[in-house]
């Protein structure tokens, strides 16, 4: 069976849906056609020059990096820069580039989620919730066609609130409409008045949701005009936002827990402000540049902030409130490779999809 790259797209958008992208992103297709065949994948961090000579030796004709190879517009390409070397490679060489980055930190089962199964944390909840990524439908269906359109707008995704599903709230009353001449009523005579016993019917949606939703209810609503109302909602989505926060079963303390964190994630240091004195059980943590998250780990009484890309005056702002806790930033999202295959695997099981061997690391230590 052909996989073409818009199916790999389909379900990556499935997993991390484009609309949660922070508007400075740049993600999706980068260069390529969605019709192409794909032969093998390759899942990187970063795109460099050395990561797409591994897909060619790897014979992989769609390259998946979190990292965006195109950040900010191009206005030519020389290849002056190793990113417009890469791109001119990839249009060479018929190989498709694919990115998914901020999108997929955002969401529940994503990159804060995994590193925080490898620490072991228990008690999750998001950092940083994200508002207005819910949306409200209201419509007023014929009594005895309720059921159906509720269920159909369950089956897309709507009524969705924390743990619970198939939530909605619904109530009796009477609908009244007069159609025109061009008009072929389900219920009544054209041009003439007519009240219906309707349920009128409210669920909530995430956002990027909105066609389905519509497709669902137009599909499945008996009414050639279909009435319905839908609200943007202040709702905070806890299972949507940037960073988590999470704990360990038991207490430790701080030599302790830095140790066990540089095993965890197979780090060769770590940045970190002065000891507080304190125990180690509620850990918060943002993948990637978090200092501006420091007085939120502070406000959720976290005991430490882990992230990376601090600068020298934000140590200062522990106070020796919170351990503050550099462990780099390839460090972070080195495992988003691993998380993205793992994923990919199950989705597409006769596809060869590899992990970049490359370390793309541009810091490097010296001990």
């Amino acid at each position: 069976m052909e996989v073409l790259v818009r199916d790999i797209a389909k379900k990556l958008e499935d997993l991390a849906p484009v609309e949660y992208a922070e508007s400075y992103d740049n993600i999706g297709l980068m260069v390529g056609s969605y019709d192409q065949k794909v032969k093998k994948i390759l899942i990187t961090l970063d795109l460099t020059e050395e990561v797409f000579a591994e897909s060619l030796k790897k014979k992989c004709n769609l390259i998946i990096s979190f990292h965006p190879v195109i950040f900010k517009p191009i206005r030519s390409l020389t290849g002056d820069s190793y990113s417009e070397r890469v791109l001119i490679s990839a249009l060479k060489n018929d190989v498709s580039i694919y990115v998914i980055h901020t999108n997929l930190d955002l969401i529940w089962k994503g990159t804060h989620s995994y590193i925080s199964k490898l620490l072991q944390l228990t008690r999750e909840k998001v950092l940083f919730p994200k508002k207005g990524s819910i949306k409200k439908l209201t419509t007023y269906v014929p009594i005895n066609y309720s059921e159906k359109v509720r269920n159909s707008l369950f089956e897309a995704g709507a009524g969705n609130i924390s743990n619970y599903s198939h939530c909605s709230y619904n109530f009796e009353g009477l609908g009244s409409f007069m159609g025109n001449e061009k008009t072929q009523p389900f219920f009544g005579k054209k041009e003439c008045f007519h009240m219906e016993k309707e349920t009128c019917i409210n669920v909530v949606f995430p956002s990027h949701k909105l066609n389905l939703i519509k497709d669902a209810l137009f599909k499945s609503h008996p009414y050639e005009e279909v009435a319905y109302e839908i609200y943007n909602i202040e709702n905070i989505n806890p299972y949507l936002g940037i960073g988590i926060i999470g704990s360990f079963l038991e207490e430790m303390n701080e030599s302790n827990f830095l140790s066990s964190l540089k095993k965890k994630m197979n780090l060769s240091c770590i940045r970190h402000s002065p000891l507080t004195g304190k125990k180690i059980r509620k850990v918060a943590m943002i993948a990637g540049s978090g200092s501006f998250g420091i007085e939120k780990a502070i406000k959720e009484k976290s005991d430490v902030f882990i992230s990376s890309d601090f600068k020298y005056h934000d140590f200062f702002k522990s106070e020796r409130k919170i351990l503050i806790v550099d462990i780099g930033h390839y460090e972070l999202e080195k495992n988003t490779k691993n998380l993205l295959k793992s994923f990919l695997d199950k989705k597409f099981i006769h596809l060869p999809v590899y992990e970049s061997e490359i370390h793309t690391n541009p810091v490097q230590y010296f001990y």
